[in-house]
């Protein structure tokens, strides 16, 4: 009787582990995908130039050839050392 109980706990716990996995590639799974299905690149990250936070560059912005995270900072200017 025991073993029959544990048998039925090993497959409840295959059977939940295959739809967690299935429901992970549903939503996509961890990381950006590109439109093809596979993973996409990595982003770079840079360093505002007024904080020095590391933002990825597609939420920052730029003035000229300086990165800033938010708009607020790039108004400000870089800081001054």
């Amino acid at each position: 009787m025991r073993n029959l109980l544990i048998l039925i706990l090993v497959v409840f716990g295959i059977w939940w582990a295959r739809g967690a996995v299935r429901r992970l590639k549903a939503r996509g799974g961890l990381g950006r995908k590109a439109e093809d299905g596979r993973l996409g690149k990595p982003e770079v990250m840079l360093e505002c130039r007024h904080c020095g936070l590391i933002v990825p560059e597609s939420e920052g912005v730029r003035a000229g050839e300086t990165f800033y995270c938010c708009d607020e900072h790039r108004r400000a200017g870089p800081r001054p050392d």
